[in-house]
């Protein structure tokens, strides 16, 4: 794709990445990554997918696990709160109205 007069490339010191800047529009009008060296192969697709559905799958029973721990986990919570409750003295409390 050819460049126009008031186009320039600057190159990102960042990512090394192309900016093509237009002068009179004063804008980037084309972006151009560089090529990553850690780029996937077609041919790794495959595992790439198994690997990533394997990932998932994991995540799911663990996210399946902790709901069935989960009510446990709540009744204990409850039956604390209970036993302290029950420890603490009822009081009257205190409003701002009583204050005055």
């Amino acid at each position: 794709m050819g460049r126009l007069r008031t186009e320039f490339e600057v190159t990102c010191p960042c990512c090394q990445s192309v900016l093509v800047v237009d002068e009179g529009l004063q804008r980037v009008v084309r972006h151009i990554e560089p090529e990553r060296p850690d780029k996937p192969k077609i041919d790794d697709a495959h595992q790439i997918l198994a690997d990533e559905k394997a990932r998932r799958e994991a995540l799911f029973e663990k996210s399946v696990l902790s709901e069935k721990t989960r009510g446990e986990a709540l009744s204990k919570r409850f039956e604390d709160a209970l036993k302290q409750a029950q420890a603490e003295p009822i009081s009257k409390p205190t409003r701002d109205f009583d204050l005055d």
